[in-house]
């Protein structure tokens, strides 16, 4: 996704990325912090970006905001025919309109994206408690981005997944939505990356924009002033634990979270989630993305747990994406999702909860 849509069509038919970065058998325990889950938030890149939404609507009544970069609304892959079919048949009808439909914007004929009709969809998943209730966004602030110069994810498209939060009940005054910054397909930076305007690895632009500060801010209210450098640790933890029973997950061995001082000597911090984009992977770019983003020195003096969860490649994924199409399953977009159980999973440790029947 992030290297361009018919190029990526071409990967994931022909290429597999090796790993390059080999699981560290001494990665830590994600740690019990007591953190107050009812102030969740998430947001991502891309893929990121979309799976960022998909967990905002599944678990509602916890996620209280989204920033969404250079994705588009939930559920914009799903094929109207791919319940009926078999195996992995719907994931690629899925991808098909994913990269057509909802990236490039080459299906407006077929009326894709559809807000109306994707709103429908997620009250139809809400009333079979396939997720939370869509009321539930009623209070959520979300902040949208689009770069002008993105060529990958077309704005028209991020422009569509405001329009779908609209449709679920999100008053327009807590949307942001932002697409004047002469940006590519990246998350931008005040001061890393590769020239604003660019599109390459590892996705961070230096466009003199502080892209975690402006979404943080349009989702918790005015901040403190960030902390620079961040005085916090960054943990690397064994994905597996939260994933030994689920099927098809595609989830790394390692992620990471961000633990500030003060998260570490009181309980009630709140917790923000970032979902990588494609390629953007801790296997394939290092640490680079979760240290040069931003967010860090955000988190010290807001009392912020920040939460990296990791998607590895495999032959369904060949370039590590978030699942916003079905490669996992029928119920990407639920709960009950591989991908959005296990870090609801990462979620729950760091509060202290038990991940049995909380839903």
């Amino acid at each position: 996704m992030a290297s361009g849509g018919a190029r990526w069509l071409g990967a994931i038919a022909f290429l597999a990325i090796p790993h390059l970065v080999a699981c560290d058998s001494q990665d830590q325990v994600l740690p019990t912090l007591g953190v107050d889950l009812t102030e969740t938030s998430v947001s991502g890149l891309s893929a990121g970006g979309y799976m960022a939404g998909q967990f905002q609507v599944a678990h509602s009544r916890m996620v209280i905001g989204a920033g969404i970069i250079a994705g588009g609304p939930y559920g914009c892959a799903e094929s109207a025919t791919a319940d009926a079919m078999p195996g992995p048949g719907a994931a690629f009808m899925n991808l098909s309109k994913a990269i057509n439909g909802c990236m490039l914007d080459a299906m407006q004929s077929w009326g894709v994206p559809d807000p109306v009709r994707l709103a429908e969809l997620a009250r139809s998943l809400a009333q079979k408690e396939r997720i939370d209730a869509v009321e539930g966004l009623a209070q959520d602030r979300v902040y949208l981005f689009s770069g002008t110069k993105d060529r990958t994810v077309l704005p028209v498209i991020v422009q569509a997944a405001a329009q779908l939060y609209e449709q679920l009940g999100v008053p327009r005054t807590n949307i942001k939505l932002v697409t004047d910054l002469p940006a590519g397909h990246a998350f931008l930076t005040d001061d890393y990356g590769i020239a604003c305007g660019r599109t390459g690895e590892p996705y961070l632009s230096n466009c003199n924009y502080d892209q975690a500060g402006e979404l943080l801010s349009q989702i918790y209210g005015p901040l403190q002033p960030k902390v620079t450098p961040p005085s916090g640790e960054f943990i690397v933890f064994d994905q597996r634990e939260f994933t030994r029973d689920l099927p098809s997950h595609g989830l790394g061995s390692s992620g990471v979270a961000y633990v500030p001082p003060d998260c570490r000597a009181m309980r009630g911090c709140r917790v923000h989630v970032i979902f990588h984009g494609c390629n953007q992977q801790l296997e394939r770019i290092g640490d680079v993305f979760i240290k040069q983003a931003g967010f860090a020195n955000w988190a010290d003096a807001n009392r912020l747990v920040l939460l990296y969860p990791q998607v590895t490649t495999t032959t369904l994924n060949p370039q590590a994406c978030w699942d916003w199409w079905g490669y996992t399953g029928r119920d990407y977009l639920t709960r009950n999702g591989p991908q959005i159980e296990a870090v609801r999973r990462m979620l729950d440790r760091l509060a202290g909860h038990s991940s049995v029947s909380r839903n």
